[in-house]
């Protein structure tokens, strides 16, 4: 293995990881609002970081920014969905239990 498969590799497991870890906080938390915070940030952080993985393995300055534009569009739509969510579930909850 060179230093390009080692640094992919490790950016990859390390994506891997912070999915799982909001896989983990989305089942383990409490309520709405920090389940949606531990997801978008671990899931956010993780398709970087796989993202990252990937454009080290190919190498090529074209597929690495169409990796970014992957990324730039996940982010947007995590937050978008992200945003809708917290809304609605405020909205149902009883004005009094409010963050």
């Amino acid at each position: 293995m060179n230093l390009q498969e080692v640094v992919a590799t490790a950016l990859l497991l390390s994506g891997c990881f912070f999915y799982i870890a909001g896989t983990v906080g989305l089942l383990r938390f409490p309520d709405v609002f920090s389940r949606l915070h531990a997801l978008t940030k671990a899931d956010n952080l993780g398709l970087l970081l796989i993202c990252g993985g990937l454009a080290v393995q190919q190498g090529s300055p074209r597929i690495a920014g169409l990796l970014l534009v992957i990324w730039l569009l996940g982010l947007l739509a995590a937050t978008v969905s992200c945003h809708l969510i917290a809304r609605r579930a405020l909205q149902m909850t009883d004005p009094e239990q409010r963050p």
